[in-house]
This record gives structure tokens, C-alpha cells and sequence, in this order.
């Protein structure tokens, strides 16, 4: 899948089947938008397109106006979304940087310039609630009408629904922020998931006997939060069972080398021997949190802090042995 930050680029294919969203986490309603998408591409003889937002538009509009709240609580990172929509066989994504020229596009304008001028869009698949342009006015009847008079095909996909329940993100969120991972995984298809490059941390863990890898989730609000079992794909030929913290990490220390940033600090129960103490650090992890444990804590002393992690591991091994192979 080719990347592009923005449409002016030499290498955008000139024409496109697209569709448009913010694909924060790519569930299973997006999955089957992104296979109905491929057909019709291949159907044209255009390359399948998404055209995708960063930051998220509500995360500009609560920088701009002060007010966190409206910003949503964010499922992935754009790393894993990009992953995402590779593994579903898009030929090519466009990621547009959200900023006030944008927000301030007409619906007639950002079809023009964006759909039409920049990504030269045949056809446009949107789901069933999408709205688009200055304060979000325009919608699908506006945009089929448009199809209509500049010769270019629209289509919208209806909900989709696992066992009755609507998938959207903000499910997934719900789910994740009350540690339904179960849930989460059947509304994603597959275990909830982050990747990134293993940083360097404080090293605290290693001086208590619980080696961590430390991996930076790149937006202040993740929709999980706690300790979880997981497992670690990506450092040894078989995934690693661990526990881990994702959050802003309760800290002994003011100072904390991590700033407040989030992370997700994995401890994997085997650390495999080939990799050494610091056998891990840049290489690209990808961290499956199947099921909460609790949420994350403050600890008043290392031995308490000792004492807890200790639970943790055995409460790992413990789910481990019960859970389905």
C-alpha cells in the first residue's frame, strides 16, 4: 500500500474508487466497507483509495477551542491504522492533515478540490452517517446529487452489526473503556492491538526483576487503560505471554523520564534468552491485550509496587492456563 500525506504528490494515482473516514481502529464495519471498495476499484480500473484525517477532526476542534472533552478517546495509533487498512489490500491511502483551511471547505468546495481535483475520485463509498464540509452540512444526498451533475459514481453503506449490535468505533471505545476485551475483539475481528518501536524507559522494572518493554501510544486519551494479559509478536519466532500497563503510569517519581506521555510498559512472563538485556530496544512490537486485569494503580513503596506486579504475573499465568490454545 502506498502512503501519501496529502494529494500533491506526483506519485497520487490520478483517478480512484475512495472512500472517507477517520478509521480509527479498522472494525469489522470497516473491513467490509474496504472489500466492497476493492470490488468496485477493480470493477473501474482504479487503484482503491481511503482518504483519512490527522489529527482526528474532533481532536482540532478541542485544541481549538480549549475543551478536551470533545476530543474522542483514540483506539489506535496512525501506525496501526495504516497497518490495518494495508492488511485489507488497499492500493493506496491519503492521509490529510485536518486544519483550519479544511474545516472551513464548503461541502461544494471540498468535493471539488478534494475529491475531484486532487484525487480524481470515480467513485465514493460512505457509510450511512456521513457528513462532511463546514459544520459538517453536507451529507449523502448532497454528495450523491453532486455525483450526479460531475460524473462521478456514490454509494453508501448501510450499519453493519455483529449479533445485533451496531460495529462502529465508538463501540469499540465503550468496550475497551470498560475492559470488555471479549467484546472489543468480536467488534475488530481480532484481539485489540498496538505496535510501535520499543523505547527506552526509566528501567525501574529491571532493578525490581520484571524486565519491561516500553512502547509510546502517540495520543494523550487510548481507549483502554489498566493492566492487562497480553501477548508480544515480533521479538521471538513465537508470541511472548506478558503482562502489561498501558496508561500514564502512576509514578514513585515526579520525574519520571516518560513526562506523563502514555505507554505501554509489557512484561513478557519468558523473556527469551537470544535477545539479551538489551536485545529488544528499536525493533517493532505488536502487543495483543486480551483480557483486563484491573485498572492501573498507585503504589506508596517499591515493595508494595514489587508486590503488586508479582500479583499480576501469577494472575497472567493463571488466565493463560485456562484459556483456549
Amino acid at each position: 500500500m502506498k502512503i501519501f500525506r496529502g494529494f500533491n504528490h506526483p506519485d497520487v494515482a490520478p483517478a480512484c474508487a475512495l472512500t472517507i473516514g477517520n478509521f480509527d481502529g479498522v472494525h469489522r464495519g470497516h473491513q467490509a466497507m474496504l472489500s466492497l471498495l476493492k470490488g468496485e476499484a477493480q470493477q473501474r480500473g482504479v487503484p482503491s483509495c481511503v482518504l483519512t484525517f490527522e489529527p482526528h477532526p474532533r481532536d482540532f476542534f478541542a485544541g481549538l477551542t480549549h475543551n478536551p472533552d470533545l476530543a474522542p478517546a483514540r483506539v489506535g495509533t496512525l501506525r496501526d491504522k495504516l497497518c490495518d487498512l494495508a492488511q485489507s489490500g488497499v492500493d493506496q491511502t491519503v492521509v490529510l492533515p485536518f486544519d483550519t483551511h479544511l474545516a472551513n471547505l464548503s461541502p461544494q468546495a471540498f468535493i471539488d478540490q478534494v475529491l475531484l481535483q486532487g484525487l480524481g475520485a470515480r467513485y465514493v463509498l460512505v457509510g450511512d452517517d456521513f457528513r462532511f464540509g463546514q459544520r459538517r452540512v453536507g451529507d449523502y444526498a448532497l454528495l450523491d446529487a453532486a455525483g450526479t451533475q460531475q460524473g462521478f459514481d456514490v454509494a453508501r453503506m448501510n450499519s453493519y452489526e455483529v449479533h445485533g449490535l451496531r460495529v462502529s468505533s465508538s463501540a469499540v471505545r465503550e468496550a475497551l473503556g470498560q475492559g470488555r476485551m471479549p467484546d472489543a475483539t468480536r467488534l475488530l475481528g481480532h484481539p485489540y492491538r498496538i505496535s510501535g518501536h520499543v523505547v527506552h524507559g526509566r528501567k525501574l522494572g529491571r532493578t525490581l526483576g520484571f524486565k519491561t518493554i516500553n512502547q509510546r501510544f502517540a495520543h494523550w486519551k487510548p481507549a483502554a487503560s489498566g493492566i492487562f494479559v497480553v501477548l508480544v509478536y515480533g521479538l521471538s519466532a513465537q508470541p511472548l505471554r506478558g503482562v502489561a500497563n498501558l496508561g500514564v503510569r502512576p509514578s514513585l517519581d515526579p520525574k519520571d523520564v516518560n513526562g506523563g506521555r502514555v505507554l505501554l510498559e509489557t512484561h513478557c512472563l519468558d523473556w527469551p534468552t537470544h535477545l539479551g538485556s538489551e536485545g529488544a530496544y528499536g525493533k517493532i512490537a505488536r502487543v495483543e491485550l486480551l483480557h483486563k486485569l484491573h485498572d492501573e494503580l498507585k503504589y506508596n513503596s517499591l515493595d508494595a509496587l514489587t508486590a503488586g506486579i508479582t500479583q499480576d504475573c501469577q494472575d497472567a499465568r493463571a488466565y493463560f492456563a485456562i484459556a483456549p490454545k
